[in-house]
């Protein structure tokens, strides 16, 4: 299954997606005005599924999308978890996951547009796999942490590298209002499947600047998920976003930076493209 969240005429809801078609979970019964975060959060997300047999059917082409958890209350990012992108930046091997946080509101939907900060000019991209919690999760075992997601999605993890590196912190230069992007679509783990090799490729204005495959990850998802849950609870909704690699605009030279009239493409196969137009700030 492929869960979106989306606006239509205005009205914010949540629902599956099937090719073109979209059925409105988010108007169906006890779900109507809730997000799909609160359902998650509620453990609502399959009687609602089960029950919505009679649901509106929207077609996709007429909403516009929106990140496919737009309230997740925690949005956990790994940093340097590929090889190459460990070299790139010139960064030690790490002996335990990088972790630092995005906000929510720092992140648009497919198709929506990044915003280039005009007190910046060094804009990065990074796509990466993000990973979606399905069961909440503290203390879980690598054996058993798979069981606690719900799927998987694709994000761009917008980075100001000048504010990033303001200090050994990176929380500045990731949280910037509408530097990232998630989405189109969440896809569960059963149509997924397991997570190999799949490849993950980013594209600037059609240009191939990232191209690698889920394989290389150097700590994988049933590592990162048993890890966070050491030190927090993962809630239904939460994501963990798996790191960048090697590519990013900051490891080239000259430097590659978004610019606005830009456009991104990030693809992973089975989860689709997640495009992001660049913008200039207003």
């Amino acid at each position: 299954m492929k869960l979106i969240s989306f606006t239509d005429a205005g009205r914010v809801s949540w629902g599956s997606l099937d090719g073109e078609i979209i059925r409105d979970l988010g108007a169906v019964g006890a779900s109507a005005g809730r997000s799909l975060g609160d359902v998650l959060r509620n453990g609502a997300l399959w009687d609602v599924v089960e029950s919505a047999a009679g649901a509106t059917v929207i077609a996709r082409d007429s909403v516009d999308l929106l990140p496919p958890v737009p309230d997740a209350q925690k949005i956990i990012c790994v940093g340097l978890n590929y090889a190459d992108h460990i070299k790139e930046m010139n960064r030690p091997w790490p002996e335990k996951p990088v972790i630092f946080t995005r906000f929510a509101d720092s992140l648009v939907g497919d198709g929506d547009d990044l915003v280039a900060p005009g007190n910046s000019t060094s804009f990065d991209y990074e796509g990466e796999f993000a990973v979606v919690i399905g069961r909440e999760a503290r203390h879980v075992d690598e054996a058993h942490a798979l069981d606690h997601v719900l799927g998987y999605t694709i994000m761009n993890d917008g980075s100001l590298r000048d504010y990033q590196r303001h200090t050994s912190q990176f929380t500045p230069g990731k949280n910037f209002p509408r530097s990232g992007s998630l989405g189109p679509a969440i896809v569960t783990t059963d149509e997924f499947g397991a997570v190999g090799s799949q490849r993950i490729q980013t594209r600037v204005n059609g240009q191939i600047v990232q191209d690698s495959s889920l394989d290389q990850l150097v700590f994988d998802v049933a590592h990162l998920v048993a890890y966070c849950s050491e030190w927090t609870t993962l809630r239904p909704g939460d994501i963990i976003a798996t790191g960048t690699p090697g590519g990013v605009g900051d490891g080239r030279k000259p430097a590659l930076w978004l610019t606005p009239g830009d456009v991104l493409e990030i693809s992973v196969d089975g989860l689709g493209t997640l495009t992001s137009p660049v913008a200039a700030e207003h």
